[in-house]
């Protein structure tokens, strides 16, 4: 991350959920951004402020406010987005936008020494003009606006790098657009599926994997955070119209060898240890982001990118069966 930082000559935008970062990460951040502003670029931050969710899916932000001030102080402009009713859920950075050299840094991670160290997450760069420049317009939207449900109501184009086509969604504006899309990938599907999300709890998404299921077809496993979907099942337990979630879901893994970490349940303090990677594969479409598979993410504020590429499936692929792997999903010789 500082070196991504390092390497900026004008601008850096960030946006991310959760801002808790001690001793050498903390250290190291802060002197990449120092390092930003003495050279004259100019950096924005924004971050969750707020949290209202019933159940803690995903675990509310303990933004480290003291870091926060240590960056005002050193002339990072600030700007709280607040998170009711829906999250500002973003974890990505743009830099130098305008410029030829134009990259993003996006994925599932927070910046939090526990989401470094403890977590499962992934992280994508992608150098790009157009891209950054789709990722800028989000950012500037929550900027000028701090309102997340207005966020996102706009259709980015396909990029193409090398061999690559890469495209960004947002959400608020685009998530029911983006969950038709991840279905429709998934019914599509004739050679692999791979699903590593902390929940799976989108209705298109649920239907369509449990259609697949059903019949012989691709080769399907994954990965899930089990403490977390069990705090998802009780709480479908006590909506009528979300049984057939609880029938999908488990119908699903009856049928398909999937990981389950389980992870240290969230309370105010606690270690965040969560299976935090967020990629879904179908042949070689890979969607990756912030977005977990879930109803509620089509609210947040969101970011995922949609790669076409077998190289960089083929790569997500591997790294989700060895996570699937670790947490009692198909072994690795049997794939």
């Amino acid at each position: 991350m500082a070196a991504f930082l390092n390497a900026a000559t004008k601008t850096l935008d960030i946006a991310i959920y959760d801002l808790r970062l001690d001793a050498g990460p903390g250290a190291a951040v802060l002197a990449a951004f120092d390092a930003a502003i003495k050279r004259g670029v100019v950096v924005r931050l924004m971050f969750n402020q707020d949290h209202a969710q019933v159940i803690p899916v995903p675990p509310p932000p303990e933004v480290d406010w003291e870091f926060i001030d240590r960056l005002k102080s050193i002339g990072v402009m600030i700007k709280p987005v607040p998170g009711v009713p829906d999250l500002m859920h973003h974890k990505y950075v743009v830099r130098d936008a305008s410029l030829q050299q134009a990259a993003v840094w996006s994925g599932s991670t927070n910046w939090t020494n526990d989401s470094w160290t403890r977590e499962e997450n992934a992280v994508f760069t992608i150098a790009s003009v157009e891209v950054a420049a789709a990722f800028l317009q989000n950012f500037e939207e929550l900027w000028q606006k701090p309102v997340v449900a207005t966020s996102g109501r706009f259709t980015a184009p396909w990029s193409t790098l090398d061999s690559t086509r890469v495209r960004p969604f947002f959400c608020p504006g685009r998530g029911l657009k983006l969950v038709h899309e991840m279905a429709r990938s998934i019914s599509s599907a004739t050679k692999r599926i791979r699903i590593c999300s902390p929940v799976i709890t989108s209705g298109p998404i649920l239907g369509a994997l449990a259609e697949m299921v059903e019949h012989p077809g691709p080769d399907i496993s994954g990965v899930y955070d089990a403490t977390q979907m069990d705090e998802v099942q009780r709480q479908w337990q006590s909506q009528g119209m979300a049984s057939w979630k609880i029938a999908a879901f488990q119908g699903i893994t009856r049928a398909v060898k999937f990981g389950s970490k389980r992870s240290t349940p969230y309370a105010k303090g606690s270690v965040h240890d969560f299976m935090h990677a967020k990629i879904l594969i179908a042949d070689d479409y890979v969607y990756a982001g912030s977005f977990n598979l879930s109803h509620s993410g089509e609210q947040n504020a969101e970011n995922v990118v949609l790669f076409q590429s077998q190289p960089v499936a083929d790569l997500c692929a591997i790294y989700i069966d060895h996570v699937a792997a670790t947490y009692g999903g198909r072994p690795l010789t049997e794939q």
